[in-house]
């Protein structure tokens, strides 16, 4: 057992919480407190009913996610929003969330560990966003369709797919970048040709990412936003069960996307 307050702080200072730099509408760190005791940790990369429901019959009385339960702007406590704080309430049930701070991070997040998961070297950041590259990039010879069916395994093991546009089955990538969650977008394309990448490893973007991409020459590997970003909450969850002796357990939830 640990202490709430031990966990939120260790967090914090891990993730680097107060100094990242998020989009305005995130709100990171611990959003929602218990009566301050932790047993037991589920992690997940969505906040949903579907989530609580899951941490609630894993017995975790600590749940963190990826995105978070509050994302700007007031809300009422209605409908299913209701029904998501009223099971948290009723089962004691803590929730932290890391959004940025879990994408930057330099061995647990998702950008450095996507690329570890595709075989890739990570030599720099990528992304920027303010102060902080929420991607990496690197140099590498690889095959291009190699990459996308290793990009695959990983969304297929969590209900997804991999959209990749079009290529020469005999292209070669000398330089990635990586960018997960929704990473494409006309900026990251910008950033990656003035880089010299030739390959764009993201979840998922718009479709005239794709068309942007094409007329390039660069290639866009459209992996999955949900599943590039498990990879995170993943890493927290044995983190958090080395540095305090907390089972863990991982609410694989897919969207689909």
């Amino acid at each position: 057992m640990a202490k709430l307050t031990d966990v939120v702080a260790h967090l914090d200072t891990l993730l680097n919480t107060a100094e990242i730099p998020d989009y305005p509408p995130a709100l990171n760190g611990l959003q929602m407190e218990n009566r301050g005791d932790v047993t037991r940790v589920a992690v997940a990369v969505d906040f949903s009913l579907r989530t609580v429901e899951g941490a609630v019959a894993a017995g975790a009385n600590l749940l963190v996610v990826h995105h978070g339960m509050f994302w700007g702007g007031l809300r009422a406590i209605t409908g299913t929003h209701y029904t998501r704080i009223s099971l948290l309430l009723q089962h004691d049930i803590a929730v932290y969330a890391t959004h940025l701070p879990l994408d930057v991070h330099a061995t647990l997040g998702n950008n450095a560990l996507l690329a570890t998961e595709l075989g890739l070297e990570v030599t720099g950041g990528f992304a920027r966003y303010q102060t902080i590259e929420v991607g990496v990039q690197g140099r590498c010879d690889c095959s291009t369709t190699q990459l996308v069916e290793r990009a695959r395994t990983l969304a297929r093991q969590h209900g997804g797919e991999v959209v990749a546009t079009p290529h020469d089955p005999a292209r070669r990538t000398r330089r990635y970048a990586v960018c997960t969650g929704a990473g494409a977008s006309s900026d990251t394309i910008r950033e990656a040709l003035a880089n010299g990448v030739d390959t764009l490893i993201v979840g998922e973007g718009p479709h005239h990412t794709g068309v942007e991409a094409a007329d390039a020459g660069l290639v866009i590997i459209y992996a999955g936003h949900y599943a590039t970003e498990t990879l995170g909450v993943k890493a927290l969850g044995a983190h958090l069960e080395r540095e305090f002796g907390l089972p863990w357990s991982f609410l694989d939830l897919p969207t689909g996307l």
